[in-house]
C-alpha cells in the first residue's frame, strides 16, 4: 500500500515542473484503467485549508461537473471519488439531480478518507459506496451556520419542558429564546425534513431500488444518519463497520488491491496538492479535464518540498515554477485547467 512519503517522493522526483498536476492525474488515468468506468474526483482542502467556506458544497460546483463530464462516455457510469465537509443542501440535491440525470444511477461513490454531512449525502445518493478501514462518512443532520438544528430544537423541548415544571427558570430561558428569529424553530424543522426526505428517496430510487422493502429500509437509515440524539455530533465520524450496520450498501477498498493503491495514491497526491498549493478545491477527471478553485489570498507559508540532492530544485504551484524553499502570500481567481 502506498503511504504519504512514497507519494511526495514521486512528486519531488518527477522532473516536470508541473508535478502536482501530473502524478494526481497518472493515477486517475489508471484508476480509470483498472475499472473501464468513468471516474472525477471531487475534492476539498479543507483539512489544509483556513477558510472552510471556500471548500464546502455550493452551486459553483455543478459549474465544475459539467466541464469534467463533457466528452465523456455517459454509458460507462461513474465513479465519484469524495473527498469533503459537505455544504449547502440546496446545492447538493440541484447535484445528484444533474448527475442522476447524466449517469442514472450507475454512480459508485468512493470514500478514501472523508465525506461528511452533505457529502454522506451524494454518497447515499449512489448505488454503492466503497470504503477502506480510514474512510468515513457522518451525519446529516442540518446545520444554520455551525449551530446544530437538531440541538436547537431539542434545546427548545427542554426550554417548554422545564419553564412549565419551574416557572421561575422563565427569565434564564427567556434571554435564550429571545437570540432566536422568530422563524428560526420551522427553519430548523423544515431543514431536518428536507435533509432527510432526500436522502431517504435516493436510497429508494438508487441503492435499493427494486427490493420490496426500499421504503421502510430507506426512511429508517435516512433517520439513524440524521438522528442527533444518536451521533452525539455533527461532526461525529461513522466508519465502515457503523455503515453497514446501518444497512447502506458498502464494500471494502481492502477486497481489490490494486483498486486500493491507485485509490489511495490518488488520495495523497491531492492532499499533497493542497498542502503545497493555493487550491482548495479540485473537480477533476481521468481524462486530464479540471476545474480548480485557487485560494484569494494564502495566509500561511508552506513549505516546498525539494527533490533529491543532486535533482532540480524547481518545484510546481499550480502552474508557477518557485524556487525559493517558502511560498508567501499568493493571490489568485478560480483558474480552469484546459483539457
Amino acid at each position: 500500500m502506498p503511504n504519504w512519503n512514497e507519494v511526495l517522493e514521486e512528486i519531488q522526483s518527477c522532473k516536470r515542473i508541473d508535478a502536482l498536476d501530473f502524478v494526481r492525474r497518472k493515477y486517475l488515468k489508471e484508476l480509470h484503467a483498472i475499472t473501464g468506468r468513468n471516474v472525477i474526483a471531487y475534492y476539498s482542502g479543507w483539512l489544509q485549508k483556513s477558510d472552510i467556506n471556500k471548500v464546502m458544497i455550493n452551486d459553483d460546483d455543478k459549474n465544475g461537473l459539467m466541464a469534467v463530464i463533457h466528452g465523456l462516455d455517459k454509458s460507462k457510469g461513474l465513479d465519484l471519488l469524495l473527498h469533503t465537509p459537505g455544504g449547502d443542501i440546496a446545492a447538493t440535491e440541484s447535484i445528484v439531480d444533474y448527475l442522476r440525470k447524466i449517469f442514472g444511477t450507475d454512480i459508485r461513490a468512493i470514500i478514501p478518507q472523508l465525506a461528511m454531512s452533505a457529502g454522506t449525502m451524494i454518497a447515499c445518493s449512489c448505488k454503492e459506496i466503497v470504503m477502506g478501514k480510514q474512510s468515513s462518512l457522518g451525519p446529516i443532520d442540518p446545520q444554520f451556520n455551525g449551530i446544530s438544528t437538531y440541538g436547537v430544537i431539542e434545546e427548545f423541548e427542554r426550554a417548554l419542558k422545564e419553564i412549565k415544571e419551574y416557572p421561575e427558570r422563565i427569565p434564564a430561558w427567556q434571554v435564550i429564546i429571545s437570540k432566536y428569529h422568530p422563524t428560526f424553530i420551522g427553519d430548523c424543522e423544515k431543514a431536518i425534513d428536507w435533509s432527510t426526505e432526500l436522502v431517504s428517496s435516493w436510497l429508494e430510487t438508487g441503492m435499493f431500488s427494486g427490493e420490496s422493502d426500499s421504503l421502510i429500509k430507506s426512511e429508517r437509515i435516512a433517520k439513524d444518519l440524521r438522528d442527533h440524539t444518536k451521533t452525539k455530533s455533527h461532526a461525529r465520524h461513522i466508519p465502515y463497520e457503523e455503515c453497514e450496520r446501518l444497512g447502506l450498501k458498502v464494500c471494502r477498498l481492502e477486497d481489490d488491491h490494486k483498486f486500493q493503491d491507485t485509490v489511495l495514491t490518488i488520495h495523497h497526491a491531492y492532499m499533497h496538492t493542497f498542502s503545497n498549493s493555493p487550491a482548495v478545491k479540485i473537480i477533476e477527471n481521468h481524462d486530464e479535464k479540471a476545474m480548480i478553485q485557487m485560494q484569494q489570498q494564502m495566509q500561511q507559508m508552506f513549505p516546498i518540498p525539494q527533490p533529491p540532492q543532486g535533482g532540480p530544485r524547481v518545484h510546481m504551484l499550480q502552474g508557477f515554477p518557485i524556487e525559493n524553499p517558502f511560498i508567501e502570500t499568493q493571490k489568485n481567481d478560480k483558474q480552469v485547467t484546459p483539457p
